[in-house]
């Protein structure tokens, strides 16, 4: 990493490096899922078995994570899992055979939710140690590791088909990224070592502060992600838009959730991360609910980017609220936003299959409706408590 004297800059750069590593890692197989289909001579029930490995793996993860963080602290818990996550990719480029490779995915799962938790313990206490907003701008740093990787893929595809020398150089480049977070990263977790020094190393039920945070996630994941996946297929089938027109759905959506995210911890500074929670998710639900009310595909486009524009915000506000309530609560609080961002778009389908597509978006308005509902319980910091970054 560049020498950076500012203590903050220093480690918001090795957090932000741990986020994009994680996107960059996820997007790398997702983007080749069709060479590692056709590798294994899968059936499409097959891909989305192993897709769903990934799930199961993060959510059995969940009372090790919570084990791990008390034990080695969010800064050692993040390096280690990033490795391996690294290494990972080595191993599905040359994945023998279907049981091989779901083992792999249920170890892809239970890594990426360690990870999950540590990079956003650290950014939560980057922001209590330097009271200054930072976890909007490095869940932004997610996106971008996203797009990288699919950059990467594209350019990779055109010259090789071989997925040994993708993953390779994919490897290489996250090795660099955890590398660079190594010496930026806070070095303890603060409340970890409170609680070894005070003997309490067993797990305690969540509060009901921790499970209304964790609601919220839910319900904010599960509008991120049926969005993700289901916002071309409304986009062709019921807005009637071109095939050249419907993949812009997601686009909008991603593009207005990359601003969003630039801009939001001054927006947190000014407005607090409750308002800004409250609002966003109104908006979203809103947003969307006239879109399929009105039909056709500007409408479409418009409530797809009130709905980038409203959830983006929710996960990263989210995340510093459960950190404040401890690691267990942030374990909590992120295992469920894992299974909602999992869950959510397959129950969106079962919604879509019964109802129609439009009824099946209109649940999916209904949960970010209800991400508002959930930040009326919740305790947010004042917003005079944060001051706005410099």
């Amino acid at each position: 990493m560049l020498r950076v004297h500012d203590p903050f800059r220093r480690g918001q750069l090795a957090t932000a490096a741990l986020f994009c590593s994680l996107g960059f890692q996820y997007a790398t197989w997702a983007s080749r899922l069709p060479a590692i289909k056709s590798h294994l001579g899968l059936t499409a029930a097959e891909v989305g078995l192993l897709l769903m490995a990934t799930g199961i793996g993060a959510v059995a993860a969940f009372p090790l994570v919570a084990v791990l963080m008390r034990r080695l602290g969010s800064r050692r818990l993040a390096l280690g899992s990033a490795l391996c996550l690294a290494l990972l990719l080595l191993a599905m480029s040359a994945l023998p055979d279907y049981p091989v490779a779901l083992l792999v995915m249920l170890c892809d799962g239970a890594l990426v939710a360690a990870l999950n938790v540590a990079m956003n313990a650290q950014g939560a206490a980057l922001e209590a140690v330097h009271e200054r907003n930072a976890m909007a701008r490095l869940h932004a740093t997610f996106s971008g590791g996203s797009l990288a990787a699919a950059l990467l893929a594209s350019g990779m595809n055109a010259l090789t088909s071989t997925l040994i020398a993708h993953f390779a150089v994919a490897t290489v480049l996250l090795l660099l990224l955890v590398g660079s977070a190594r010496t930026g990263l806070l070095t303890e977790d603060r409340r970890a070592e409170e609680k070894k020094e005070k003997g309490r190393g067993r797990w305690t039920m969540p509060s009901r502060v921790t499970l209304w945070l964790g609601a919220a996630m839910v319900f904010g994941t599960v509008t991120e992600g049926a969005m993700n996946d289901w916002s071309a297929l409304y986009m062709k089938d019921v807005a009637k838009a071109s095939a050249e027109l419907a993949p812009m759905g997601i686009a909008v959506v991603s593009v207005m959730m990359v601003l969003a995210r630039v801009f939001a911890d001054s927006w947190r500074s000014r407005w607090g991360d409750g308002r800004i929670v409250r609002i966003g998710s109104a908006l979203a639900g809103a947003g969307l609910a006239l879109a399929l009310l009105s039909g056709g595909v500007v409408p479409a486009l418009i409530g797809f980017a009130c709905v980038g524009l409203g959830i983006a915000s929710v996960t990263p506000c989210v995340y510093v609220a459960a950190a404040k309530n401890g690691s267990d609560a942030l374990t909590v609080v992120a295992t469920m936003g894992t299974t909602g961002l999992l869950a959510g778009p397959p129950v969106i389908g079962f919604i879509a299959n019964a109802s129609g597509l439009v009824w099946a978006l209109g649940a999916v308005a209904a949960a970010a409706m209800l991400v508002a509902v959930c930040s009326t319980r919740i305790r947010w910091t004042p917003v005079e408590a944060v001051p706005a970054e410099a």
